[in-house]
C-alpha cells in the first residue's frame, strides 16, 4: 500500500481543493441559521414530513443542473486523467485489445479476413476462428477476432467514426455522474415524494454525484479503454430504471389511469432491459450480479399491501398484476439488442455459438480447460497468468483459494469508492442503513453479488489504478451508500446541534426541515473533501505507479510515426500493446505488423507488394522510466534468400491442442535459435499433440528442416500434414537421457520436400513423455521438448 504526502501535481491541487472545501464548509457551518440559533418552533406532529416540498419543480431544476456541473466536472476530469495518467493512449493490454476490437467494429468486422503470414497478425487476446475441414485438408475462410465480448467495442466503434474514440470515456463519465443522480434519487428519496418522482430536496443525490465525480478509479475506467465504465453505467441505468419502472406502474395503479402499451412504466422497464442485455454483452459475470439484484427491487413492489400486488389480505399468496408482466415483458424485449450482439460476436469469433474466451485459451495456454468460470482443479492457465497460478492456485481453485483471490479483491477495493481504505466504512455505513429500508435494500445487496459473481473467476485482476476492477461496474451503487451514510451523520450531528442550542426542544428530535438544507450544505463540503484528501494521501500514489508503468506510453504513437516521415508502407511493432493500438483490419496508406524477426517479416512484405518497410522500436531502459521511441528502415533483398528460418515462438498460438499445451518460452545462453523456443508441455497421461500452422504460399516445393530443443528424457515426435493428410514423421529422441541441469540440446533434422500443390501445411509436435506433468524451463531439472525454428530452403516468393 503506498500512502503519504503528496508528491505529484495532481496530488497536491486534490490537497489543495480539500481545505478549501474544509474551510469553507466551516465558514458555512458558522454562519448558518440552522446552527446559530434555535429557529423557528417546528411545526405539530406529522406536520414536518406530511407531503412533498411546497416548490418541487424549483428544487427538482436546481438539483438537475447542479447534477449536470457535476457530469461536466466528471468528463473534464477523466479527459484531463488521458493526458496527465495515461499519456495520450491506451496503456494496459486489455486496453489495446479493446482498441483493436473497436477499430475493426468501425470498419464493419466483428472478425477479420485473416491473410497469410498468418504470423504477422495472430497474437495474444486474438482467436482464430478456421479449422482443416475434411479429408481434403480444405481451410475455411480464416478469420480472427479479440476475444473480449462486444458491448463496450461496440461503444467505442463510435468514437473512432467520429474521429475521437478517447472521448468515448470522457462521456461515460458524465453519464455515470447522472446515472449515479438518478439512482440515488430512485431508491434514496430524502422526504415523502409522489410515486415515480424523485427527492425534492437532493442532497443524497447530489453527494452521490459528487463521490461519483472525485472517484480517482472512475477517472482511470473512463480513461483507458476499458469496458468497466459502460459496464457500471447500464448496472447503473438497468437497477434506476426498474424501480422507476415500477414507480409509474404503482402510481398508475394507485389512481386507475390507464396505461399504454408504450406508457412510461413500459418505457422504462424497455430501458432497465437494454441496459441490462448491454451489460451482458459487455461483462457477462455482471450481469449474473443485476439478474440476481434486480429480484430485490421488485419483490418489495409486489410484496402484500403494495398497490402493484392485488389484495392485501387472502390466504393464497399476492399474484403479479398483468402490469408486472407487461413491464417484464418490455424488460425482456430491450435486452434483445445486447443479448443479439454477443450472440453475433461469439458466433463470428469461434465460428460457433460459444465463448471466444474460451476458444482462445483452448489453443493459446494450458493446462487443458485451465480457463472456465468454476471451481476445481486444473483451473489458472500457465501462461497468460503463470506467477500468480504457481504462487496462488497451487492445490488447485477450491475454496480457501476462492477466498484468498476474494479477499485480495476486495483488500485493494477498499480503496476504490473514495479513494482512501479508511473511507470504506461509509459504504458498510450506508449498507446497514439501506438494508434496513425496503426501498433501498437492493443497493445494500448489489455489491455482495457482485463480490459472490466473480468468485469462481480464479485470476485477482487487480492492477494499480484499476484498483479491484472487477468489483468497479458496482462502484456507482457504492457511492449512493457512501452518500447515504455521510448525510445520515451530518443530519444526526446537526440535530444533535440544534437540540443543544434550544433547550425547549427534545433531545433527539428531527431538525425541522426548513432548517435541513441550510445544515447539510456544509456537509456535503466536508463530503467533498474526503475523496479529495484520499487522492492527495493514498490513491494518487497508485496511480502514479500507473502512468509510470511499462515505460511510461503507450506502446505505439501514430504521431511518431508520422513525425519519422513515413507516409505509406509497413511499420513493423515488436510488442502486444503496440501491435493493437497500431493495427488496422481496414489500413489505408500505413500498415501495422507484427515484427518477429526472422523469415516471417520478409513473407509479409512480399505478401503486401514490397513496400516501404520500418521497424517501430520501443525501448524501456533498464531499472524503469521513460520509453524511448524510434523508427528505422527495415530493408530486405529483392530476391529471397537460398536459405530462410521461421522462430518457432513465431508459430504461437498454435492451431489445436489435445492433451498439451505450447507456450513461448525464453532459452537465453543455449543452442535455442534466439534465444527463445515453443515449448511443448504435457498436461497429463495419454496423447499429447499440438498442431501449428505454416505459412503455405512461401513452403510450396520448398525442404523444410525442423529443429527442435531436448532436455532430460524429452523424447517425441514431429509429424509433417499437408492438406490434412500425413506425409512424414521425424521421431525425435535424446541420444541419452541427460542429468538434471545438464544444457539444451538442439537437433536440427533431416530436411523433407513439400509438394508443390499444397494449401495447408501443418506441424504436429508430438510429445511421448504425456506422463510428465511438472516440466520445467530450459536449463532446469525436468523434461524439455521444443519447436525451436524451421529451416526453409528454395521455396517460391510470393510472386511466383
Amino acid at each position: 500500500m503506498r500512502a503519504g504526502l503528496p508528491r505529484d501535481p495532481a496530488q497536491w491541487i486534490a490537497l489543495a481543493l480539500a481545505l478549501a472545501a474544509l474551510l469553507a464548509g466551516a465558514w458555512l457551518l458558522r454562519r448558518s441559521p440552522a446552527i446559530a440559533r434555535a429557529g423557528p418552533t417546528p411545526p405539530g406532529p406529522g406536520a414536518a414530513h406530511s407531503g412533498p416540498d411546497p416548490a418541487p419543480r424549483s428544487g427538482a431544476a436546481l438539483g438537475a443542473a447542479i447534477a449536470a456541473a457535476l457530469s461536466i466536472v466528471a468528463a473534464l476530469l477523466s479527459a484531463a486523467y488521458v493526458a496527465v495518467y495515461l499519456r495520450g493512449g491506451p496503456r494496459i493490454i486489455d486496453a489495446t485489445s479493446y482498441w483493436l476490437e473497436a477499430r475493426a467494429m468501425a470498419a464493419g468486422y466483428l472478425a477479420w479476413p485473416l491473410d497469410e503470414p498468418a504470423a504477422s497478425v495472430l497474437g495474444r487476446f486474438l482467436v482464430r476462428s478456421d479449422t482443416m475441414a475434411g479429408p481434403s485438408g480444405a481451410n475455411r475462410a480464416a478469420e480472427v477476432a479479440v476475444l473480449f465480448p462486444p458491448g463496450y467495442p461496440a461503444l467505442l466503434a463510435l468514437g473512432f467514426l467520429a474521429g475521437a474514440p478517447l472521448a468515448v470515456g470522457p462521456a461515460l463519465a458524465a453519464a455515470l455522474a447522472i446515472a449515479t443522480y438518478d439512482l440515488a434519487a430512485r431508491f434514496a428519496p430524502e422526504g415523502p415524494a409522489p410515486s415515480g418522482s424523485a427527492a425534492p430536496i437532493r442532497f443524497v443525490p447530489l453527494v452521490a454525484a459528487l463521490f461519483s465525480a472525485l472517484c480517482a478509479a472512475l477517472r482511470y475506467h473512463t480513461a483507458d479503454t476499458m469496458s468497466h465504465g459502460l459496464a457500471a453505467l447500464c448496472f447503473t441505468v438497468a437497477l434506476a430504471s426498474a424501480r422507476r419502472a415500477l414507480d409509474e406502474a404503482r402510481a398508475a395503479a394507485s389512481t386507475g389511469a390507464a396505461t399504454g402499451p408504450l406508457g412510461p412504466a413500459v418505457r422504462a422497464a424497455a430501458l432497465a432491459g437494454l441496459a441490462a442485455g448491454w451489460l451482458a454483452a459487455t461483462r457477462p459475470p455482471s450481469a449474473l450480479a443485476l439478474a440476481a439484484t434486480l429480484p430485490f427491487v421488485i419483490l418489495p413492489a409486489i410484496a402484500p399491501g403494495s398497490a402493484a400486488a392485488g389484495p392485501r389480505e387472502g390466504d393464497p399468496p399476492p399474484r403479479p398484476s398483468p402490469r408486472l408482466a407487461r413491464l417484464a415483458a418490455a424488460m425482456a424485449i430491450g435486452a434483445l439488442p445486447g443479448l443479439a450482439l454477443l450472440a453475433a460476436h461469439q458466433r463470428a469469433a469461434t465460428g460457433a455459438f460459444a465463448s471466444s474466451q474460451a476458444a482462445y485459451y483452448a489453443v493459446s495456454d494450458g493446462p487443458p480447460g485451465c480457463f472456465r468460470y468454476g471451481f476445481g482443479a486444473g483451473v489458472g492457465c500457465l501462461g497468460e497468468h503463470g506467477d500468480f497460478v504457481r504462487h496462488n492456485l497451487a492445490e488447485g481453485y477450491g475454496f480457501l483459494a476462492a477466498a484468498g483471490t476474494t479477499l485480495r479483491r476486495l483488500k485493494l477495493h477498499l480503496v476504490d469508492a473514495l479513494n482512501a481504505e479508511p473511507l470504506a466504512l461509509l459504504v458498510l455505513a450506508g449498507a446497514l442503513i439501506a438494508w434496513r429500508r425496503p426501498r433501498s435494500r437492493a443497493l445494500a445487496i448489489a455489491p455482495l453479488l457482485q463480490v459472490a459473481a466473480y468468485a469462481p473467476f480464479y485470476f485477482d485482476g487487480n492492477y494499480p489504478g484499476g484498483g479491484a476492477r472487477f468489483f468497479a461496474d458496482v462502484l456507482p451503487v457504492e457511492h449512493v451508500l457512501a452518500a447515504m451514510a455521510a448525510l445520515a451523520l451530518a443530519e444526526r450531528a446537526a440535530t444533535a446541534a440544534h437540540a443543544e442550542r434550544g433547550p425547549a426542544r427534545r433531545r433527539g428530535a428531527l431538525l425541522p426541515a426548513a432548517l435541513l438544507p441550510a445544515a447539510l450544505l456544509p456537509a456535503a463540503l466536508f463530503a467533498a473533501a474526503l475523496p479529495l484528501a484520499g487522492f492527495a494521501f493514498r490513491a494518487g500514489f497508485d496511480h502514479a505507479a500507473l502512468r509510470d508503468r511499462e515505460g511510461g506510453l503507450p506502446m505505439f504513437d501514430p504521431g511518431a510515426v508520422a513525425r519519422a516521415g513515413v507516409s505509406r508502407g509497413l511499420v513493423f511493432v515488436d510488442t502486444d500493446h503496440g501491435f493493437n493500438l497500431g493495427f488496422d483490419p481496414a489500413p489505408e496508406d500505413v500498415a501495422v505488423l507484427r515484427y518477429r524477426g526472422d523469415a516471417i517479416d520478409r513473407m509479409a512484405w512480399e505478401a503486401r507488394g514490397r513496400p516501404p518497410a520500418y521497424r517501430y522500436r520501443f525501448a524501456i531502459p533498464d531499472g524503469g522510466g521513460l520509453a524511448s521511441v524510434s523508427i528505422t528502415p527495415l530493408v530486405f533483398d529483392a530476391e529471397p534468400p537460398g536459405e530462410a528460418r521461421i522462430e518457432g515462438e513465431s508459430l504461437w498460438p498454435p492451431r489445436d491442442q489435445r492433451g498439451a499445451f505450447a507456450l513461448p518460452e525464453h532459452a537465453g545462453g543455449t543452442c535455442a535459435s534466439g534465444g527463445r523456443l515453443l515449448a511443448v508441455h504435457a498436461a497429463g497421461r495419454g496423447e499429447a499433440v499440438v498442431r501449428v500452422g505454416l505459412p503455405a504460399p512461401w513452403l510450396r516445393g520448398a525442404r523444410i528442416s525442423p529443429r527442435v530443443a531436448l532436455s532430460g528424457d524429452g523424447a517425441g515426435e514431429v509429424r509433417l500434414v499437408v492438406d490434412g493428410a500425413l506425409l512424414h514423421v521425424w521421431r525425435v529422441e535424446p541420444a541419452a537421457p541427460s542429468p538434471p541441469g545438464a544444457p539444451l540440446a538442439c537437433p536440427e533434422l533431416p530436411a523433407y520436400p513439400i509438394p508443390e500443390g499444397a494449401v495447408g501445411i501443418e506441424l504436429s509436435l508430438a510429445r511421448e513423455d504425456a506422463a510428465v506433468t511438472g516440466e520445467t524451463g530450459p536449463g532446469e531439472t525436468g523434461a524439455l521438448f521444443a519447436l525451436d525454428a524451421l529451416s526453409v530452403v528454395g521455396g517460391n516468393s510470393v510472386d511466383r
